[in-house]
């Protein structure tokens, strides 16, 4: 089968894939795949891989190992860490920290800029009809963006800070909007501070950006500048949550975070289910964060696209 292929951070587009076959588990038809921050920045060598990257998608299911024939033919999206189910982590209801999990498209499993994917059945959702695919394949980073309201408890009265407005920050100012919480984020580029403004969400430049100020503070751009604009923002006793992974280190003095009794929480993984409601819902509108589209044989060019500064989603048509 055609793939993207991800080797010493370089990628290539092959023809001479296997097609994949796990035992117990779907085979999925990619129908369209969208090109992530953290894929770009594989390539860049943020974490060893070799194989086929991507894990934001929407497929069709083509055939099951199981008595689940109900579900061929359906459109599906898949959550991307396929867990053991057994491990402590697992047991302790962490599943997306198991201790041997693969991750579709980072660790030790290939992803979907492929025409066919494998993913265990429990791992996929069914897409409703009225979802498009241009939605679709925004679910998981949906998902993403919703887990902050899983780890925080928002409250209107609360003021909220989001730093940065790209791919992932856009989708966590629309459903953090939904709260009703006094909410103001810092986007630097023009495209990005238009989408919000049309959406009624108020925007604050960076110098404007007070001190002391926010019960909750989202960082979402990956960057040191980014880090201490953040940080500097939230008020004693307030929440800082880090949406971003950093590629490198971040010299940061912590003493400030011990006296304001500051709460840092990692956010990473999100629920598919929610996200898929919104989406039904048409609570939320990812599609118009789609810049760009290639074909499977232009992926290479996806990715050159999706590097380019300011630029929003690019997604591959795999079919």
């Amino acid at each position: 089968m055609k793939a993207l292929w991800l080797e010493n951070q370089q990628l290539h587009l092959r023809e001479d894939v296997p097609l994949p076959a796990k035992p117990g588990e779907a085979l999925v038809k990619v129908r369209m795949a969208g090109v992530c921050g953290t894929d770009l920045e594989m390539v860049k060598g943020y974490y060893p891989f070799t194989g086929i990257p991507g894990h934001e998608f929407v497929g069709e299911v083509a055939r099951i190992d199981n008595s689940r024939h109900d579900w061929i033919g359906k459109r599906v999206v898949g959550e991307i860490n396929a867990t053991c189910g057994t491990c402590e982590q697992c047991r302790g209801g962490r599943p997306t920290h198991c201790e041997r999990r693969t991750v579709l498209g980072i660790l030790n499993r290939d992803g979907v800029f492929a025409e066919y994917v494998n993913l265990p059945l429990e791992n996929l959702h069914l897409v409703p009809d009225s979802v498009s695919d241009e939605a679709a394949v925004f679910v998981e980073p949906l998902a993403a963006a919703l887990e902050i309201q899983q780890q925080v408890q928002i409250k209107p009265t609360d003021r909220i800070l989001l730093v940065g407005a790209g791919r992932l920050g856009q989708l966590i100012a629309q459903t953090l909007a939904l709260t009703g919480a006094d909410l103001r984020v810092v986007a630097r580029h023009p495209l990005q501070q238009n989408l919000l403004t049309k959406r009624g969400i108020k925007l604050v430049d960076e110098a404007d950006v007070q001190p002391w100020r926010y019960d909750v503070v989202v960082e979402a751009t990956g960057s040191t500048a980014g880090f201490e604009l953040a940080r500097k923002a939230i008020r004693p006793r307030g929440t800082f949550v880090l949406k971003s992974t950093y590629k490198g280190d971040i010299t940061h003095n912590l003493s400030p975070v011990v006296v304001d009794e500051i709460t840092i929480v990692g956010s990473r993984c999100g629920p598919f289910a929610p996200a898929l409601r919104l989406l039904k819902n048409k609570e939320v509108d990812p599609t118009v964060l789609i810049a760009a589209e290639f074909g499977l044989r232009e992926s290479i060019k996806a990715f050159d696209e999706a590097e380019k500064r300011g630029m929003l989603k690019v997604v591959v048509n795999c079919q």
